[in-house]
């Protein structure tokens, strides 16, 4: 899970180039989308953020696993009874997953849903999840427990009680598939923003580069870095702006599948690359996995580069992001 630790600033604007830049915000998926596009004309850009919250709406009604109608929550439903017949793309995103896991030895999980049930984080709880609840509901996590046959394009959850999620990892997909859609309509330049999952690519109006301003997850309303940017993804997991205070204790919203509790050691994660959703995947995992095990894993992806920022103040970057030029502050 994850939340905004991003934010972009924009201008409704036209320039000498002929081109406008139109932006509009919808909740979607649950969450809160900000679609940005620069066009010939204001109608037009407005019909292409049209078409983009069609094809949001679209994989909502394919991932969402609130609404009952979806063909996740179809295969929730049926988990410990019989496979459920899917669409290619649902079996290529859990794949996706799948692999995560297994590259991260279930530190990423999408069957890590089964543990919304005794961990909230909306102010509501007073106490911590007993150990035997703990127990029980880690049970009903385990990827390898989840049965994709690409044959039959069938998913199976073989306990009864366990459940997948796809969640943020969702949202990455949809500012992916936006962006991929509107290069093909000849789109030039435009942002998509699923809850600080992001996509770009191109130029605001004046030539400029899109300006992604970096949360400091110690100082609320402040930025750490602005650094500018023409293409590509840009994703933050952060635990401090959701989480549980008990007994004094603060829990981060992100939770360890392996143990149950609370995900701890960093309070932010920021990962850039080419594909949101894969740079969602990076982020959550690093934030469960930690500083030395989640710099591991960003080796093995060297189109991704990484800013974690530990509960302590520390900053760390993989060796191919300087942030230097872009500080705002130092921490």
């Amino acid at each position: 899970m994850k939340l905004i630790n991003t934010v972009i600033f924009l201008i409704t604007i036209s320039s000498a180039s002929g081109q406008v830049l139109r932006t509009r915000t919808e909740k979607l998926m649950g969450a809160r989308f900000d679609i940005t596009i620069v066009a010939a004309d204001s109608l037009m850009a407005e019909r292409y953020i049209d078409t983009c919250i069609a094809e949001i709406k679209r994989i909502e009604y394919l991932l969402s696993d609130w609404i009952d109608t979806t063909q996740v929550s179809r295969v929730n439903k049926s988990a410990g009874l019989h496979p459920v017949v899917v669409d290619r793309e649902l079996i290529d995103l859990a794949r996706t997953a799948i692999g995560f896991s297994r590259l991260t030895k279930g530190a990423f999980d999408i069957s890590f849903a089964a543990m919304e049930k005794i961990w909230f984080f909306d102010g509501s709880m007073t106490a911590l999840p007993g150990r035997e609840q703990i127990r029980a509901a880690k049970a009903k996590v385990g990827y390898t427990r989840i049965l994709v046959d690409t044959i039959h394009s069938t998913l199976f959850l073989k306990d009864t009680g366990m459940k997948i999620g796809f969640g943020a990892l969702g949202e990455g997909y949809a500012a992916d598939r936006c962006r991929e859609l509107m290069l093909r309509k000849g789109v030039r330049a435009g942002i998509v923003n699923g809850s600080g999952d992001m996509n770009t690519w191109g130029q605001r109006p004046d030539g400029t580069p899109w300006n992604i301003g970096i949360n400091d997850p110690f100082n609320n309303g402040s930025l750490y870095a602005v650094i500018p940017l023409t293409s590509g993804a840009v994703v933050t997991s952060g635990s401090y702006e959701k989480f549980a205070v008990i007994d004094g204790k603060r829990y981060s919203h992100i939770i360890n599948p392996a143990s149950g509790y609370p995900a701890t050691g960093l309070i932010a994660v920021t990962i850039f690359g080419p594909s949101a959703e894969i740079a969602n995947a990076l982020s959550t995992s690093c934030m469960v996995l930690g500083k030395r095990k989640g710099m591991k894993l960003l080796r093995k992806f060297p189109d991704y580069s990484g800013l974690m920022i530990s509960d302590k103040g520390k900053i760390y970057t993989t060796r191919h992001l300087n942030l230097d030029k872009y500080r705002v502050k130092d921490m």
